[in-house]
């Protein structure tokens, strides 16, 4: 299979990752759609050896260490390790474009990305909030979910989200029946069509401490998280919960678990952060296409420096692989 990868903000360290890994084997063919200068130079940079190899859309072929397969997308300007410039904002985009369109018509398996920064972005003139919204829009997908996945943990934690980056004051308005229940049914479908589980067990936590105590910390609990669960499991699903968040992290629920569903995005993450640090991936359920990504910034002060860690690269091109595998299968 082939797998496609875009870097991200130049200035970054996606760049050093992307170089970081192609010095490794691998049994599919890694294309990595960015400035061939640009990797050249970050690679003399790294003092790390990479080959550059022209991309040939009718052959597909193993990965050789210390080589990577490039469809070019140039820069507006040179990158500079560390400097962000707004010119380059439009070729991250472009990439990211070519990316989508190359998984839709079945070109690549999967897209794996490395950090972009939002604010260079937006100062360019590009009203852009992220990855996940911006390949919403390019594949016209209405809702999508937010997951991340810490894979080498010891249950192979996922938490995805009910709600993402919100201020904490408007989390209780943006959880509705109708939204929670789209969220709950891409989650369950992508656990079966991408993760090969027949019927996921999924842990859903309440929104207030204790998950409400019936009604003495909250009523979201009883008006809109528990009628939409029992409509669901009515379906056929598999839910538990709500449940407090305070007690679903732990052994006796994550053991049966095949996915956690968190109401808002500090319930979850800090806990999945914490046992997934640094080999964590993000996942965006609902797309067209299989999308997975590294869990952390550009890291714009490492850039160049070789002090970059690959582990989260390298746990989302594996997750990716995975779930290409699955998808196929």
């Amino acid at each position: 299979m082939r797998f496609v990868i875009t870097p991200g903000e130049p200035a970054g360290i996606g760049p050093d990752l992307v170089i970081q890994l192609a010095q490794n084997h691998f049994a599919h063919q890694l294309v990595c759609i960015a400035d061939s200068n640009m990797l050249k130079q970050r690679a003399k940079k790294l003092n790390l050896p990479l080959e550059l190899l022209p991309y040939e859309s009718e052959s597909i072929t193993a990965q050789a260490a210390h080589t990577i397969t490039v469809i070019e997308q140039p820069l507006a300007n040179p990158d500079v390790c560390g400097q962000l410039d707004k010119v380059n904002a439009q070729s991250q985009l472009d990439a990211l474009k070519r990316a989508v369109d190359g998984c839709q018509s079945g070109e690549f398996a999967a897209l794996i990305t490395g950090p972009m920064h939002k604010g260079i972005i937006n100062e360019a003139g590009i009203a852009f909030t992220g990855h996940t919204e911006y390949l919403a829009e390019l594949t016209h997908t209405k809702k999508v979910v937010m997951m991340l996945a810490a894979p080498e943990s010891e249950h192979q934690l996922k938490v995805a989200l009910a709600t993402t980056h919100l201020p904490l004051s408007q989390v209780s308005s943006a959880i509705t029946q109708k939204s929670l229940e789209e969220v709950i049914c891409i989650l369950n479908e992508e656990m079966k069509n991408h993760f090969g589980i027949s019927k996921p067990h999924i842990l859903v936590c309440g929104l207030n401490p204790h998950a409400g105590e019936d009604g003495h910390l909250g009523n979201e609990e009883i008006e809109t998280i528990t009628p939409v669960l029992n409509r669901l499991r009515n379906k056929g699903l598999s839910l538990e919960g709500p449940l407090p968040a305070d007690t679903l992290f732990t052994e006796p629920y994550l053991k049966k678990a095949d996915a956690v569903l968190a109401m808002y995005h500090d319930q979850g993450l800090p806990v999945l952060k914490h046992v997934g640090f640094g080999e964590a991936i993000n996942i965006t359920l609902g797309l067209p296409i299989i999308r997975t990504s590294v869990d952390h910034g550009t890291a714009i002060d490492l850039a160049g420096t070789g002090k970059a860690k690959t582990g989260s690269l390298i746990a989302a091109l594996n997750m990716a692989i995975s779930m290409a595998e699955k998808s196929k299968g």
